[in-house]
């Protein structure tokens, strides 16, 4: 019996005893190919020797520094590196632990905000459906995900949701990119009437949904309009990049694809490649200004608040990412495993889409192709491809309720950006003997009665 908590609770996880690059080597194992960054952090893999000699500099440094009464080095340039690659309208940043902290204080910081400019009464917040901010209660609150709501619902605060932009389940069969942008821009604007425009605070979205449906990007347009309904009724925009920025999607902000200036981002995960706990979030000039010129205090205080030997690490890895030219390796290789994907989507019966930007991806299994049916038991599924995914030595980041909470099942793909070719041509190859693999358990499910081949034998 182990001591330690794990989210199983009656389930002891794999012993890792090392990794190497994209390669993890756990007890009784044969190595592990790592398609996912864990769950989209490593990205730049294990023992990386710029990262470790980072570690032993930033180690014979200060251990530890309050926030409140001293800065360091490091998160000066951090802070500098981040603004000046984050595109125009932000200016601060302010760095945390964790992504679900640094979506709790985006949404503290925007109450704060509208509270200095004289309007309390904006406390109210608009997420997406199929949406997922943090396990914090206010982030979960936000969270448009039943199955980590779960138990916690009764503590939950009361947010508003609208649909997600999701083209593949969302846009109708002969509506275009531009109609179906304005008919959910439309919808948030008639959420905001409803709810009295002077009650909301701000809108939150993923650029890219993460883990709840694998890998949903916003349709050309889709923020810009968003932007425009927010400004009219003087909302802010706040969004989660915790898992899709960093490089992810090809760009260190995702929003830079989508040419838009949101008002706050938070970021994390691939922040410091998992080397050390780190998150942050970002401001525009305005919302700092509103905060230095109201009160001059922001209302919160936490232990690790730029937290110097965190910024050192995360300094050393947006600068190897930069100095090793890896953004323009996660488009090169984002494309190679997309057209991967795509091959094996033609040939199996299930997969009804693979959508993403760069090294973040994924698949959604459907029951039916033509219909787009959701895959039934689709956490059954998720499970299954996890261990099957470990018997073909893959680690896999699968999961479940991707059409609409409940069901269907997806895959989520972010391997470290220091992925070469014949490292992706495996997962590539892996993936489709797992695929074939768990078949029978689709078929079961979907209810084909049809058998069909196995093109790998």
């Amino acid at each position: 019996m182990s001591a330690t908590i794990y989210k199983k609770l009656s389930d002891m996880p794999l012993r890792l005893t090392g990794g190497e690059g994209v390669w993890l080597h756990a007890e009784g194992r044969a190595p592990i190919l790592d398609t996912c960054g864990g769950v989209v952090v490593s990205s730049l893999g294990h023992r990386h020797p710029r990262i470790r000699a980072a570690m032993a500099r930033a180690a014979d440094d200060v251990a530890w520094a309050h926030a409140g009464s001293f800065t360091c080095d490091a998160a000066e340039e951090l802070a500098e590196l981040l603004i000046d690659e984050a595109g125009p309208g932000l200016s601060h940043v302010q760095f945390l632990s964790g992504g679900s902290e640094a979506m709790e204080l985006a949404v503290k910081v925007a109450y704060q905000y509208h509270c200095e400019r004289g309007e309390p009464a904006r406390k109210r917040f608009i997420s997406r459906r199929q949406s997922y901010h943090g396990s914090t209660l206010g982030t979960l609150a936000l969270s448009h995900n039943p199955a980590r709501r779960g138990v916690f619902e009764p503590l939950l605060a009361k947010a508003s949701f609208v649909s997600a932009c999701n083209a593949y389940r969302g846009r109708k069969s002969r509506e275009s990119d531009a109609d179906y942008v304005a008919r959910l821009a439309r919808e948030l604007d008639a959420r905001i009437s409803a709810l009295g425009a002077e009650t909301v605070a701000a809108f939150v979205a993923e650029p890219v949904v993460g883990s709840t449906n694998g890998a949903v990007p916003a349709v050309p347009g889709y923020f810009r309009a968003i932007r425009e309904v927010c400004d009219r009724h003087g909302l802010l925009l706040i969004l989660d990049d915790v898992m899709s920025g960093m490089g992810r999607t090809g760009h260190l902000y995702s929003h830079i694809e989508d040419d838009v200036a949101p008002d706050i981002v938070a970021i994390g995960k691939g922040l410091a490649a998992g080397y050390q706990p780190i998150s942050g979030y970002v401001v525009a000039p305005h919302v700092y200004e509103a905060l230095r010129a109201g009160s001059g205090i922001l209302q919160n205080g936490q232990t690790h608040v730029n937290h110097p030997f965190a910024c050192a690490v995360a300094l050393e890895v947006q600068k190897t990412i930069r100095d090793e030219g890896l953004i323009n390796a996660v488009r090169r290789q984002g494309g190679r495993l997309r057209s991967g994907l795509e091959a094996l989507a033609r040939d199996h019966p299930f997969i009804g889409d693979v959508r993403g930007r760069g090294l973040f991806l994924g698949i959604e299994f459907v029951a039916d192709k033509e219909t787009r049916e959701p895959l039934p038991e689709g956490a059954a599924i998720a499970a299954k491809l996890k261990r099957t995914g470990f018997d073909n030595g893959l680690l896999l980041y699968p999961g479940s309720g991707t059409a609409d909470g409940r069901e269907g099942a997806h895959i989520l793909f972010g391997p470290p950006f220091i992925a070469r070719d014949d490292e992706i041509d495996e997962l590539l190859a892996r993936l489709e003997r797992v695929l074939w693999t768990v078949l029978p358990d689709m078929q079961r499910v979907a209810g084909h009665a049809r058998s069909v081949a196995d093109p790998v034998g």
